[in-house]
């Protein structure tokens, strides 16, 4: 099947964000007083934008306004200088991006990270690619999963739902493509891996950035 646009999760898809994430995270924990995690512990944290990621590594503390105040605070100010100290692109994914741009498909964005953090990941590690849109957590958007973001980037590429594919790590990405009514792979090597993919409904799932171009007859 042929698509006319590829939209990619950011965060455990075509980067590898997560060391980062924790860190600035846990510099906000280590402020409001409360216990801090492991990097890996922040796999099942990340996902659903900052918000809810405070909340998730807050944990019972939750509802304490004041604390969950400062530890997103301190997240702002600290990742907005350290947001590429740690990050990575996956290996092989310039490469699958590049068959994608010479096949004549054009790639895009859609991450519930805030918009300038998008901006300045992708610059740096994809800065030979073109991206036909870059679209963070926009504030006239619900996040993912809600569908709307994907739909209405669809509508302004003035591309239908039936010639767009969606790629992601985890569940909620495979439901942000059902609430956007596009097809969906999944991608393993992120954060949740393929056990969470396939029971979410993933239309597929593969294990190397390369499979993803064999995927599309490429």
């Amino acid at each position: 099947m042929k698509y006319k646009l590829v939209v990619f999760d950011l965060d455990g898809t075509l980067v590898n964000s997560l060391t980062d994430l924790a860190i600035a995270t846990n510099k906000g924990l280590e402020e409001a007083g409360l216990p801090q995690h492991s990097v890996d512990e922040y796999r099942y944290f990340v996902g659903n934008g900052r918000d809810m990621l405070v909340r998730r590594a807050m944990g019972e503390f939750s509802a304490d306004d004041k604390r969950r105040e400062t530890v997103r605070r301190v997240f702002d100010s600290y990742y907005a200088e350290h947001c590429n100290d740690n990050t990575t692109a996956y290996d092989g994914c310039a490469e699958m991006l590049r068959t994608l741009s010479d096949s004549g498909v054009m790639t895009a964005v859609l991450s519930n990270k805030p918009d300038e953090f998008v901006l300045r990941i992708l610059n740096k590690l994809y800065p030979g690619h073109h991206f036909t849109a870059m679209w963070g957590k926009k504030h006239e958007f619900p996040p993912k999963p809600d569908g709307t973001s994907l739909k209405a980037m669809l509508e302004s590429l003035n591309v239908s739902q039936r010639d767009c594919l969606y790629i992601g790590d985890s569940d909620v990405d495979v439901f942000t493509a059902q609430n956007g009514g596009v097809d969906m792979i999944g991608v393993e090597w992120g954060f949740r891996g393929r056990e969470e993919l396939i029971s979410a409904g993933a239309d597929a799932v593969v294990s190397e950035p390369s499979e993803i171009t064999e995927y599309l007859d490429l």
